[in-house]
């Protein structure tokens, strides 16, 4: 006799109470809405959810072990679920089939009813969701280096480590720090806006600057210092160089951690004018003469 709630919260059909309530707790922390974005994610969580609530009360698992899924017209019961069309009520479904006033009749259906479940109820078979959510606001370059921030939040004040390289948007579990109820503490789910950069653009893992060059380094090359996020770095620079050339330097962009990695860093020049009033009289001269008037 098929037995599919069994194998909806991968348990085998002699499991104890407490081997079925610590499978359940796995499974509802893997497919909690809030938690796993996966479209599909919804619809397991219910039915996880829908098992637990048989299989965890005494009777209904004792009629449940007896008719097994036959209560389901043979169906398992992830195929009888999704057969009721979008949006069923599996609440409905289990009060139909364990009604209070009778137990399980020969049509497979029981009229009656119980106090309905909704995933985190107030049954005793599951607890309430601790878990409250925040968001705060992080410098460009910590975002990119990492680190400790301090932040204070519904009047609690710690630490969270930002890992390197984390992007606009991204959330951070900070353990404990959440609702508590009977002695246990949820967590925070702390979403982290990065804000924006007057120097640097960020694409995946590269970064990207504007440095400014003199005019002379530009014209007859030399060596120049960048400050960058990682670190200060001499920068040579050939003769010739046009405005908006981009020079790129290895792994001193954003952690990436399917590359392994740092991602580049772009350099693009930005020449820099001196001013006519500041040049010696007879330099300017010189020029006016000398120099092209054409490209």
């Amino acid at each position: 006799m098929s037995k599919s709630l069994y194998e909806t919260l991968e348990v085998n059909e002699g499991a104890s109470a407490d081997e079925i309530k610590k499978a359940y707790r796995k499974l509802a922390r893997k497919y909690h809405p809030d938690v796993n974005k996966d479209p599909k994610a919804e619809d397991k969580f219910k039915e996880i959810n829908a098992a637990y609530e048989v299989l965890s009360d005494p009777e209904k698992k004792r009629q449940y072990d007896q008719y097994g899924d036959n209560m389901f017209g043979g169906q398992n019961f992830h195929d009888f679920a999704r057969g009721q069309g979008h949006g069923v009520d599996l609440d409905e479904i289990l009060r139909q089939m364990f009604g209070g006033g009778g137990g399980f009749s020969s049509s497979g259906f029981s009229q009656g009813g119980f106090s309905g479940f909704n995933g985190f109820g107030n049954q005793g078979f599951s607890e309430p969701d601790l878990d409250t959510h925040a968001q705060i606001t992080i410098p460009f370059d910590v975002s990119i280096i990492g680190g400790k921030q301090h932040i204070s939040l519904n009047s609690d004040s710690f630490d969270i480590k930002i890992p390197e390289g984390i992007k606009d948007g991204q959330k951070i579990r900070a353990k404990g720090k959440g609702k508590s109820y009977q002695g246990k503490r949820g967590d925070m789910i702390i979403k982290i806006n990065v804000a924006a950069s007057p120097e640097y653009t960020r694409e995946g893992s590269t970064l990207t600057k504007y440095f400014d060059l003199p005019l002379k380094t530009a014209l007859f090359g030399g060596k120049i210092e960048i400050k960058t996020i990682h670190k200060t770095i001499t920068l040579k620079v050939p003769e010739n160089t046009k405005q908006n050339q981009k020079f790129r330097v290895k792994e001193l962009g954003v952690q990436d951690r399917a590359l392994g990695g740092r991602g580049d860093l772009f350099l693009k020049a930005n020449i820099v004018l001196p001013k006519v009033e500041d040049l010696d009289k007879d330099l300017v001269e010189s020029l006016k003469e000398k120099l092209p008037e054409t490209l």
